[in-house]
């Protein structure tokens, strides 16, 4: 499978393609160095995203082997607006589960960031886990950056995003 890795703030990331669709994205560096045009363009995307950029991909995404929960969980956190945040037991409410299943299902997304599973927080607004990078930093860091992101876009725009909420 094709791989691309960059240099991010959170360190080096591997973005893995597989028939025309973004499969993986993980922490450090791949072995196997094969750029493709989908590959360049996520990267692209994703140093957008860190430079403050962009806040949200336009990207074809497949993450592997998840189960149909799983599936429906990585949906619903590609519904999350950047710079908000849902908890593990809104979206348990919202997919007629159990909060602890939400957190498995975020804790084993293939394609952090993409599917932005570090916008899920405890419902007491404490950051709850993360399994990528340098876990509870990273995911204070990718809040922080998207809440910068839209701060600066709300002052050139002079309104402030509507449905916006402060991660913790």
């Amino acid at each position: 499978m094709p791989q691309l890795s960059l240099h991010t703030p959170c360190g080096e990331l591997t973005l893995t393609e597989e028939d025309g669709a973004i499969v993986a994205l993980d922490w450090g560096r791949g072995r196997d160095q094969a750029p493709t045009p989908l590959l360049r363009r996520a990267a692209a995307q994703l140093q957008d995203y860190f430079d403050g950029l962009r806040t949200g991909f336009d990207l074809p995404l497949s993450p592997a082997g998840g189960t149909p929960f799983r599936r429906r969980v990585w949906a619903a956190l590609r519904a999350i607006p950047p710079g908000e945040t849902r908890s593990y037991a809104a979206l348990a409410r919202q997919l007629g589960s159990a909060p602890r299943a939400v957190g498995q299902a975020c804790g084993a997304n293939p394609i952090p960031i993409l599917i932005p599973c570090h916008r899920v927080v405890a419902a007491d607004g404490s950051l709850g886990g993360y399994s990528g990078g340098d876990g509870l930093a990273t995911k204070r860091f990718l809040l922080d950056l998207e809440r910068r992101a839209l701060s600066r876009r709300a002052a050139a725009t002079g309104s402030e995003p509507q449905g916006w909420t402060r991660p913790p």
